[in-house]
């Protein structure tokens, strides 16, 4: 609902799940039970490998049971919320591994791993196929697995309404026109939340806190994670704000879900200058694992054209094989040419920390 002053709203957590909320240690301390998915009985020799996952992971089970097959391995595939609590769980039991193989810490959340030392090194080079890729670079012990950008959506309908034009800058987002009409998450939970605060962050220096501190002014709502942002809060699914922090792909999906309703994205990207971030997610190996080479061959598997080829529409991303054909969905909604195509990885993760306590101070309501 509409914010009811110019302060920030902060609104309470949804129940409902999708993709991808983030970040710091905070509620995950309390929360280390991790959901591994049953699966058929295996013989009692055959290997495990723990995978670990945010919970947005996604492919065909049938591509799953392949690699079961070729590497004579069970795969035991742990669920374990968001990126950031997947990457606490990590920490937490790093004395006492509980996987052998992570997917999901992407470039905003790498530097706290390298920094809790949670990451083996992987061989160089990786794959023997031959195959290429785009060149993101997220160093020695983290392979590119998928990447996409975080941008801002509107909801087209609304916001003719109000006769009104998508912003042009971040500045925009500050002005009358916006008040109680944008909707972010906290970059201190959620990777969609901490990828803009970090586009910000790189974008404006030193006056990142009096933007945030205009946005507040402006009655910006921010909430956990992406799924109460854009399921709930989004004019499209029925909330109040029709401005809203997600992905470049989302238009996309709308079409591709809607069972023939739309042929068209009813939402826009909206690509400002300063608030777009390119988001690139790895798979490594854990430091400590007890499968280190199946744990490598299951990283070369996600890279796999068959994987590559079934991530576009099961997790919404872009897959980082070069050729591998897009669903016509994602065809028909290309990306507009000059957006970020450098990775940006923070280098402090405990400066990182710092900020994000700042961002706490400045927008508690």
């Amino acid at each position: 609902m509409l914010s009811p002053s110019p302060a920030i709203s902060f609104p309470k957590p949804a129940v409902r799940l999708h993709r991808r909320p983030v970040l710091v240690l905070g509620a995950a301390l309390a929360a280390l039970a991790c959901v591994a998915l049953p699966a058929p009985a295996h013989a009692a020799d055959e290997p495990v490998l723990r995978v670990l996952t945010h919970s947005s992971f996604a492919l065909k089970k049938s591509l799953i049971a392949q690699f079961e097959r070729d590497h004579k391995v069970k795969i035991s595939l742990i669920k374990a919320g968001d990126a950031g609590e997947m990457l606490n769980k990590l920490i937490l039991t790093r004395q006492a591994p509980i996987a052998d193989v992570v997917f999901g810490i992407d470039n905003g959340l790498l530097s706290k791993a390298r920094f809790e030392k949670v990451l083996a090194p992987l061989p160089q080079p990786l794959d023997a196929d031959g195959a290429r890729f785009k060149a993101f670079d997220l160093g020695p012990d983290l392979a590119p697995i998928d990447y996409g950008y975080v941008n801002l959506n509107a909801d087209r309908a609304p916001l003719a309404k109000a006769g009104l034009a998508a912003p042009k800058t971040l500045q925009d987002l500050t002005k009358p026109a916006w008040k109680n009409r944008l909707v972010v998450q906290n970059p201190a939970t959620s990777s969609t939340g901490l990828a803009f605060f970090l586009a910000t962050q790189q974008a404006l220096g030193g006056q990142v806190w009096d933007f945030w501190k205009a946005l507040k002014a402006n009655g910006v709502m921010v909430t956990p994670g992406w799924t109460q942002a854009y399921q709930k809060e989004f004019t499209l699914n029925g909330g109040q704000r029709p401005l809203v922090l997600s992905y470049s792909t989302s238009p996309a999906a709308e079409v591709f879900y809607s069972e023939g309703k739309y042929t068209a994205p009813p939402t826009d990207n909206v690509m400002l200058p300063g608030g777009v971030w390119l988001q690139v997610e790895g798979a490594g190996l854990v430091q400590g694992g007890k499968q280190p080479q199946l744990g490598l061959e299951f990283i070369r598997f996600l890279r796999s054209a068959d994987v590559q080829a079934d991530i576009p529409t099961q997790m919404w991303v872009y897959p980082v094989r070069e050729g591998v054909a897009l669903d016509p969905v994602l065809q028909a909604t290309p990306l507009p040419a000059g957006l970020p195509s450098t990775v940006s990885i923070p280098a402090d993760a405990q400066k990182l920390q710092a900020d994000l306590r700042q961002w706490a101070r400045l927008m508690r309501p």
